[in-house]
């Protein structure tokens, strides 16, 4: 968009060519007296697609002079740009990492237009008239330490090539955005880490490997249960935290010890995360369950409402209710996961190579998630930047039972399905100390494949997890 103007009518929010760079066309009302324009309507804007960025500082900047130019500067944080009075020639470009590195966008800005700003990329601006007065928020408190992150280029960068209206040899600039360097010589700002918590489980290591560089921290750095670890940990530098650590102990859960052990990790815990993550600006990936519902429909909607049997199903729902406020959030409610180190899978294989004939629940329906497929399903979300919500992630097939699936195990380890026999719940409780369970644990993909992933079916995942 280098010098265009985005037209559209007033109030609407224009994309441009650099992602995340939103045009802003603003309702200016006056009279003889002079004028008034809501600079900043959260609930509106919101809606016309702006994002709830969550401003917490506002900056003034006063220039007395027609051709005073400041700029270019990326700074780590979003922003919000207007002016206040007089008019500016802006310019953005491109500082972050990728395909649209050093992509400019120029156009005209005065009291009835705005522009948000995302983290990393550069603004600038040139005053067109005297005693101009440009005003812009931003989602986090300015440090001198905060500085130091900043990606600078210089004003009269011959790649970036903005048209300045006065020429800068007859501009107002500071000595040290002279020095700026030219675009071949940025570091381009990368962008803010991400942290899995929960590295040392099934899940939490099989994101650790698909997001190499992730900082991956397990219970003895960051323990959900500990309120003075969670308080101890800085959570403020990643802009993606993504939550594979729970309380799992389904049965345990029902003891009087248990019951505090899975409130701490899977409410006390996820509440501070989702505080954490309120305060620095972060999306959320938290993992969820099918437990969170009685089992009595046959595959359960992302917006069927709470209906646990037991206090692991009561803790999950109550920890989804909480990430479920935050606005930038990715809850993925899952399924039977399988993933490297003991589980279900793993179990029946080694009973059937030493000639185990078990007896396997038969009335307890679901299909199976492999931990490859709910970190294929998180790549995709994060990449096509999926709104924030619940997504179903198991992979697809046919509802099995625990003991057709079982069953499955024995015939790709070469042992007659037929020893596998099929019991109920009930049966299969006789004695034990168990905590119910949804008899209907299926999961409706269909807004998962909306977004355009397309689920694996979970008899070829079965066949080379159990290849490997």
């Amino acid at each position: 968009m280098s010098a265009s103007d985005p037209g559209g009518p007033r109030g609407s929010v224009q994309a441009t060519e650099i992602p995340g760079l939103l045009v802003v066309e603003l309702a200016v009302r006056g009279d003889d007296r002079g004028w008034f324009k809501e600079n900043w309507q959260r609930t509106k804007m919101v809606a016309d697609g702006l994002p709830d960025f969550g401003p917490v500082q506002q900056n003034v900047s006063f220039n007395t002079s027609a051709g005073v130019t400041r700029g270019v500067h990326a700074e780590p944080w979003d922003k919000y740009v207007t002016v206040a009075s007089g008019r500016v020639f802006g310019a953005w470009v491109d500082l972050r990492p990728g395909p649209t590195f050093g992509v400019t966008v120029t156009l005209d800005l005065g009291p009835d237009r705005a522009v948000f700003v995302p983290r990393g990329v550069g603004n600038a601006f040139q005053t067109l008239e005297d005693a101009t007065a440009y005003s812009y928020l931003v989602n986090d408190h300015w440090s001198a330490a905060a500085k130091d992150s900043y990606t600078f280029l210089n004003l009269a960068d011959e790649t970036a090539a903005i048209p300045w209206p006065i020429p800068l040899a007859d501009a107002e600039l500071s000595e040290a955005d002279r020095a700026h360097p030219r675009l071949a010589q940025v570091r381009p700002m990368p962008p803010r880490p991400m942290l899995v918590v929960g590295a040392h489980g099934q899940l939490g290591g099989a994101l650790t490997a698909a997001f190499p560089g992730a900082v991956a921290v397990g219970r003895d750095v960051l323990d959900l249960a500990d309120p003075a670890s969670v308080a101890a940990f800085d959570l403020a530098p990643y802009g993606v935290i993504v939550n594979a650590a729970a309380y799992t102990q389904v049965d345990v859960a029902e003891t009087p010890s248990g019951r505090v052990d899975a409130w701490a990790t899977n409410v006390s815990g996820v509440a501070a995360l989702v505080e954490a993550a309120r305060r620095s600006r972060a999306t959320l990936v938290h993992v969820s369950s099918d437990y969170v519902f009685d089992g009595t429909r046959e595959l359960h909607a992302e917006d069927e409402p709470f209906s646990p049997l037991g206090v692991y199903g009561q803790t999950k729902a109550a920890g989804d209710a909480l990430v479920a406020s935050l606005p930038r959030h990715l809850l993925l409610r899952t399924s039977w996961v399988v993933g490297e180190g003991r589980n279900f899978v793993s179990t029946m294989a080694g009973l059937a190579e030493r000639g185990v004939s078990p007896s396997v629940v038969d009335d307890q329906h679901g299909r199976l998630t492999f931990t490859g497929e709910l970190v294929r399903a998180l790549q995709h979300l994060l990449a096509v930047g999926a709104p924030s919500g619940t997504y179903n992630v198991s992979n697809d097939g046919p509802v099995q039972t625990w003991a057709d699936i079982a069953r499955d195990v024995f015939s790709l380890r070469d042992r007659d399905p037929g020893d596998v026999t099929p019991v109920s719940t009930e049966a299969y409780g006789v004695g034990k100390h168990l905590a119910p369970r949804p008899p209907q644990s299926g999961l409706d993909l269909t807004r998962l494949r909306a977004t355009g992933f397309v689920p694996e079916d979970a008899a070829v995942a079965l066949r080379r997890y159990l290849a490997g």
